[in-house]
């Protein structure tokens, strides 16, 4: 029997072409990928309805792997969830609840889309939220705190930024484990 699909779930900067998660799709055949919005792209509404039809186009067991905003699409699907999960990896949640260092959506326009509040209601699989020591996005409490509200298990992935190419990610070996972990 075949194991689940990964469903890999990008944060508002979509596919980057040397990001962890695009690393992990190549590796893990028959994975699939959230496909980037052409419009309403700060919409979390929108996000949440092209997170929940990548879904719906998947048959069998689902983990789901998220990275930053991908989080809280994640969290806000999961109040209204559509299908079963076989478990997800949440790494590093972006903290938009807060104002977001320059260069990312301002928080009033977070805020405007949909965003705010985090979704915070225990999710209905089982989660390991990935938390990091140095993240410019989200404090480690605030991580920890949400990671407690979903009822996830918090892994203190030391201090990796926001775990992505400017912090010094492509491959993340730990990644791939975490996904196993959750595929068994």
């Amino acid at each position: 029997m075949p194991g689940p699909t990964i469903l890999f779930v990008p944060g508002l900067r979509d596919h980057v072409e040397d990001h962890w998660q695009t690393h992990a799709a190549r590796a893990l055949p028959g994975s699939v990928t959230v496909a980037p919005l052409t419009s309403d792209r700060l919409s979390c509404a929108a996000r949440v309805a092209a997170l929940d039809a990548a879904l719906q186009g998947i048959a069998g067991e689902v983990v789901i792997a998220a990275h930053s905003a991908g989080c809280l699409m994640v969290a806000a699907w999961a109040q209204n969830p559509t299908r079963p999960i076989k478990g997800a990896l949440l790494a590093t949640p972006a903290d938009v609840e807060n104002p977001l260092p320059p260069g990312y959506p301002g928080y009033e326009e977070l805020d405007a889309n949909g965003w705010v509040p985090i979704a915070r209601s225990p999710l209905p699989f089982p989660a390991i939220v990935a938390a990091s020591r140095n993240d410019p996005l989200a404090g480690f409490d605030k991580v920890a705190e949400l990671a407690t509200a979903w009822g996830a298990e918090l892994l203190d992935a030391g201090e990796v930024g926001h775990l992505n190419p400017p912090a010094g990610f492509g491959p993340w070996p730990e990644g791939l484990e975490l996904i196993q972990r959750l595929s068994v």
